[in-house]
């Protein structure tokens, strides 16, 4: 057997000297084996400096704050964030939110679905069950993250509601049960699809039996998280405390009348900023087994500088209107105090 690399016990002897021979280790052990290593890190000097002042602001800002809580809905509430904006001053409120946990029950529908259809899809092309592309979709057939074309697709076909009328509950605050339990199914119900796909099932039978395999996943979504109702009516106090009604309205014809003319989902693109050669600036990308929403618009992504996002950003907020960005700032992002600075 090749011993090239094996870490014997006098290195590991000399690794455990080297650390304990410097002060600064046994302090910086001290520290961060209580809290959180990022936290810990970060200048206090630094972080001092940080306050909610800025040249720029849009107006109304979004009350009350939302929270996402045990979830990994970040897209899914800051996009719902951004289309209250002017919602809010159309309609002269302190405060709203949308229904978050309206859009949630949805995307687990349409994403098992997508999934299941998917299965039919690589089955079909006689991907290996033990190749990347399955080992990839199979590890984890149902998740919270998503993209804005995603929550585009399904505001256009579910529509919204006000968070009073679908209020949330402890299962779209805190999906991991959730989505083990559905994925779980889902890989059974992968199995019978690659099976009957294998056994020269029509369209028809494979239709039919993702609809049955369906029903069951509409059953668990709908007892974790409830079923919106398909009429609601809004009432409300205005800024002026003038009592204001609307319904009853389904979900869709309230986005229809009562939202679309004020943000229009299919109005707004997805700018971003991919540095590898294979990845031109100035062109559009997309990426296959993405979408959630079976026969809806597929994610397109146009591929710019990130200095021009940058600019771009700028200008959005400058005249007044919101932009929903996504990137990493784990290491810049103060926990404790609720922010960030581009210095620590």
């Amino acid at each position: 057997m090749d011993s090239r690399g094996t870490l014997t016990d006098e290195v590991l002897e000399g690794f455990r000297k080297m650390f304990y021979s410097q002060e600064k280790n046994v302090l910086a052990r001290n520290v961060c084996s209580r809290t959180d290593p990022f936290d810990a890190a970060q200048s206090s000097d630094i972080l001092d400096e940080m306050q909610p002042v800025f040249n720029h602001k849009v107006e109304p800002e979004g009350k009350p704050m939302t929270d996402q809580r045990g979830t990994g809905l970040c897209w899914l509430f800051s996009g719902l964030n951004l289309m209250r904006l002017p919602f809010m001053k159309e309609y002269n409120l302190e405060e709203f939110e949308f229904s978050q946990a309206h859009l949630v029950f949805w995307h687990k529908i349409e994403a098992s679905n997508t999934f299941l259809y998917n299965m039919v899809k690589t089955a079909q092309n006689k991907e290996p069950l033990d190749g990347r592309l399955m080992t990839f979709l199979l590890r984890k057939p149902i998740s919270d993250g998503g993209f804005w074309h995603i929550l585009a697709n399904l505001v256009n076909k579910h529509g919204l509601m006000p968070k009073k009328n679908f209020s949330e509950y402890y299962n779209s605050s805190y999906t991991s049960k959730m989505n083990d339990v559905l994925g779980s199914m889902l890989r059974q119900y992968a199995k019978a699809i690659r099976d009957l796909v294998a056994k020269g099932g029509c369209d028809e039978d494979i239709d039919n039996l993702i609809q049955d395999q369906m029903s069951n996943i509409y059953r668990v979504v709908g007892i974790c998280l409830g079923i919106p109702s398909e009429t609601f009516t809004w009432s409300y106090y205005d800024k002026d405390k003038a009592f204001k009604s609307i319904g009853p309205v389904t979900p869709k014809e309230f986005y229809e009348k009562h939202v679309k003319p004020f943000f229009n989902v299919d109005d707004k693109v997805c700018l971003v900023s991919d540095p590898r050669p294979t990845f031109e600036f100035g062109k559009l990308f997309t990426m296959d087994y993405i979408n959630d929403v079976v026969g809806a618009k597929n994610c397109i992504f146009n591929n710019q500088p990130v200095e021009l996002l940058l600019d771009l950003t700028a200008k959005s907020i400058k005249e007044g209107e919101a932009v929903l960005s996504s990137c990493e700032l784990s290491r810049k992002y103060s926990s404790w105090r609720h922010g960030m600075h581009l210095k620590t």
